[in-house]
């Protein structure tokens, strides 16, 4: 049995079909979308709670399957409550390169019906349809198309909301998960609003939450009828005026197809603390690589490296330099962020997290590009670039520096203990 076989093919909803005149904003989500593609792999655990993310002792989820969720699991909990929780759940590894990898897919299938994509994450994006009616039909016939060429082409589900604006539109795809569809009508979207708590409200957190509830307005409808003058004065001008548009559905904001990055960073949190120096250079050398791969990814180049430094005691300082020339280059991203650890004087102080960003982005092929510091001719760019091809092809462990491979990752080259 084939992979989308073992799968149900997205259908028609229930119902008669709502009226998606005026309605070309889309919020598509996949369901699920780590967990999912995980399970292109390992079709015996569809059905069973499978988690994905760290299994250290400050491992933290990353996905649920909608079993594990039934256990109250979620994202970003530590992966210990999780496994306390549903003791009985699959844990699985993170495993980036395959999600960028189907991601991409997912996304050109979005390309391919409007150019107005925006991404919001590997997993989700906005799209504007109104100009694909005349090719590809009404706005709910497009959110069955895509729904279609998602499954059969990835063998993956996603959920999509079609209404007037992005904000409703991504309610709707929350409300209708997972593998679901839903029309929010132009004119139905008060009755669609009002109902739901204040919590759906983009923008408000835990702390604005226990403000509303102290008011008494627990559903957006009870926020809706507040004059704008009190939200304001609980809860700041900014924001009291931005709930209140909200909660009658006014958001104005349209969906843009590409926002640059401002940096492109990666941080790890260590199992335990660390002050082991050479440990810690280790681990920002592991981070240089990765932030360096999506750098050239993204055809960006930058001219700022920081690193973020935080202690046990959870204090966490960033030191940063501007280089002379943008780099795209690990080796020179590791450099500087040895560096900048050397120069924040925290040799044997105990660490708790590192990171590594670079910002002051630009594209790649902008301006002549300088040698940077001692690099050959040739050599250290080639070299990176024959690594990123061997892990789009292999997967991003397939090749490493020396200094990353640990004996357990196999027998190490003199036999003994994994030194390279």
């Amino acid at each position: 049995m084939s992979r989308k076989q073992q799968l149900h093919r997205p259908g028609p909803q229930p119902g008669p079909p709502a009226d998606d005149t005026g309605c070309h904003i889309l919020h598509v989500d996949m369901d699920a979308f780590f967990v999912s593609v995980e399970l292109l792999e390992r079709p015996e655990l569809r059905g069973r709670p499978v988690i994905v993310g760290g299994d250290g002792p400050r491992g933290v989820v990353s996905a649920a399957s909608y079993e594990a969720r039934r256990f109250g699991v979620h994202s970003a909990m530590p992966m210990s409550r999780a496994r306390r929780l549903c003791p009985r759940a699959v844990v699985l590894p993170v495993s980036h390169g395959k999600y960028s990898r189907v991601s991409a897919a997912v996304f050109e299938i979005f390309r391919s019906v409007t150019p107005l994509v925006e991404g919001l994450s590997l997993d989700e994006a906005f799209l504007d349809v109104a100009g694909a009616g005349r090719r590809l039909g009404r706005p709910a016939e497009i959110a069955r198309l895509i729904r279609e060429q998602v499954f059969d082409q990835q063998g993956i589900t996603c959920s999509v909301g079609v209404a007037s604006t992005k904000f409703v539109a991504k309610l709707a795809s929350t409300r209708c998960k997972p593998d679901g569809l839903l029309v929010v009508p132009a004119d139905g979207v008060v009755d669609f609003l009002h109902p739901l708590p204040v919590a759906s409200l983009w923008g408000v957190g835990e702390r604005t939450e226990e403000t509303l509830h102290r008011l008494g307005l627990r559903t957006v409808g009870q926020l809706a009828e507040v004059p704008p003058e009190t939200l304001r004065r609980e809860l700041g001008a900014a924001v009291g005026a931005h709930l209140h548009e909200l909660a009658w559905g006014r958001d104005p904001r349209e969906v843009v197809p590409h926002t640059p990055d401002k940096s492109i960073g990666a941080e790890e949190t260590f199992d335990s603390d660390v002050d082991d120096p050479e440990v810690i250079r280790r681990e920002l050398l592991r981070l240089a690589e990765k932030v360096g791969a999506r750098l050239r990814a993204s055809g960006n180049v930058g001219r700022t490296v920081s690193v973020k430094l935080r202690m046990a005691s959870f204090k966490t300082i960033t030191r940063a330099r501007t280089l002379p020339e943008p780099t795209d280059l690990a080796r020179v991203i590791y450099i500087t962020a040895c560096e900048l650890y050397e120069g924040a004087g925290l040799d044997r102080v105990r660490l708790r997290l590192v990171g590594v960003r670079v910002e002051n982005l630009g594209p790649a092929g902008a301006a002549p590009r300088q040698l940077a510091f001692d690099e050959p001719e040739r050599g250290w760019r080639e070299a990176e670039r024959a690594m990123d091809q061997v892990a789009h092809r292999f997967g991003s462990g397939a090749v490493r520096p020396a200094a990353l491979v640990r004996a357990t990752d196999g027998d190490s080259c003199d036999g003994r203990d994994g030194t390279q």
